[in-house]
């Protein structure tokens, strides 16, 4: 404004963009509050017979990905890795995962997880093989919230509760780093054990690791291991 009182053309244009970033910020806060989570029952996982369900896990985590912006891009359906570890309670234990790349000569790997709300990705760890060294991983959370957990002072939040299908409801480690997107967190030793339980919007996670190697990995959980190790065919 001019000494005068008077308004310039530059001050009504700066009127003018505040007025429309306004818009945008009301109409993106409101769209914000109008998108829900779909919700699935653990029972919707599974068939009469008490059959896992892959396409309908395939459906849920698509509505994940959607909810969160994140791209459902082609053919990322048959690329999933998908188990409910045999506990047929997928919504409160259970992963699925994308893995990108794992090159066993150069020695790297990229795989997204993807985790549904409060649901927990079991207590595990990593030893060395016949073939590749032990996993050294970290995780960076790109949507959600992730509680990593690993060894350390217990700081486990109460609002964790580990669900009976894994180990009466138990775990040995439990010292957690909350984890919001764009916080990367390294595995504090390697070979030490770790685990994730989502947030009530869930999480997808970007992995990165010198190398995976399923017949490396170890659950807390005997029965859990069993079922990793020798899936039903």
């Amino acid at each position: 404004m001019t000494k005068q009182g008077k308004v310039t053309r530059r001050d009504a244009l700066k009127v003018a963009s505040i007025g429309v970033l306004g818009s945008l910020a009301a109409s993106r806060a409101s769209a914000e509050e109008k998108k829900e989570m779909p919700k699935f029952e653990n029972s919707f996982f599974y068939g009469a017979d008490g059959k896992f369900l892959l396409d309908k896990a395939k459906e849920a985590l698509a509505a994940l990905m959607k909810y969160h912006g994140y791209p459902v891009f082609p053919g990322a359906a048959e690329k999933l890795w998908i188990s409910d570890y045999g506990t047929g309670q997928y919504t409160k234990l259970g992963l699925a995962a994308n893995m990108f790349v794992n090159n066993e000569q150069d020695r790297y790997m990229l795989m997204d997880i993807y985790l549904l709300p409060g649901q927990m990705l079991p207590e595990h760890w990593h030893i060395a093989t016949d073939k590749n060294p032990a996993k050294l991983e970290g995780w960076l959370v790109r949507h959600g919230l992730s509680h990593i957990v690993g060894i350390g002072e217990d700081n486990l939040s109460k609002d964790i509760v580990i669900p009976k299908c894994h180990c009466g409801g138990t775990v040995t480690v439990k010292h957690e780093v909350a984890a919001t997107p764009g916080t990367f967190v390294p595995l504090a030793k390697v070979e030490s054990r770790h685990w994730q339980f989502a947030g009530p919007e869930g999480a997808i996670i970007t992995e990165s690791a010198n190398v995976h190697d399923n017949t490396g990995v170890r659950h807390s959980d005997k029965a859990l291991n069993d079922y990793f190790l020798n899936p039903p065919k």
